[in-house]
């Protein structure tokens, strides 16, 4: 675990992945609060590209917790049986349209503690959500985030928890609703876990990573 690096030099970080990209998207596809709640609760040990390739049919005939209910588990295991442990997957998918169906009127909740309660929903989950459809600062850490976050010393910590802290508590308040979208992309496509890409890093020169390659 490298040290916390310090507020200056997060900053010029920061900077540097606003001047690459400046409005960061997350890369699951869906088309409202429900289906984005959807996708990313199937993404658990499963690659985004992966969960859009089920969805892209799904989400066209079950964008809503009624139309899910309507379309029934077996029919949408026929989906998402390409997504590992698409079960379990698909009985918490049920479960949570049922319950957004009866207990909210179909509505997804703008809450943490709502979205968790949710089968399938972890922190993780509720935090994507909340960034990505409401706009709210939340921290979803993902093994790319805590990767990055530790490597660098950006936001380092034992755990996710600790990582989503250090995140909240050192990066810049302008660079919070991105954060952690610029976080997943650089850990997906430049700090990969086996061969990071030290030699092309636009942060090379501030990260705290002690074995960066050539």
């Amino acid at each position: 675990m490298a040290k916390q690096l310090p507020y200056h030099t997060i900053r010029k970080i920061f900077e540097r992945f606003q001047e690459a990209d400046e409005e960061p998207k997350g890369e699951l596809n869906h088309s409202n609060a429900y289906t984005l709640v959807v996708a990313v609760a199937l993404s658990a040990q499963a690659t985004d590209v992966g969960v859009n390739r089920a969805t892209k049919d799904l989400f066209e005939i079950a964008d809503t917790p009624q139309k899910m209910l309507d379309l029934g588990e077996e029919k949408l295991i026929e989906h998402i049986k390409t997504i590992g442990l698409f079960r379990n997957k698909a009985k918490n998918v049920m479960k949570l349209s049922r319950i957004l169906a009866e207990d909210y009127d179909g509505v997804v909740p703008n809450s943490r503690a709502a979205l968790e309660s949710l089968p399938g929903v972890g922190r993780k989950t509720a935090n994507v959500v909340l960034n990505m459809w409401w706009g709210h600062p939340a921290q979803a850490v993902d093994t790319h985030i805590f990767r990055v976050g530790n490597r660098s010393g950006i936001c380092p910590g034992k755990d996710v928890v600790a990582v989503e802290r250090a995140i909240e508590d050192n990066i810049p308040v302008d660079f919070q609703n991105h954060a952690h979208h610029w976080l997943i992309l650089h850990g997906r496509y430049h700090c990969k876990a086996r061969k990071p890409q030290c030699g092309t890093c636009l942060i090379r020169e501030y990260c705290e990573y002690e074995d960066k390659t050539q």
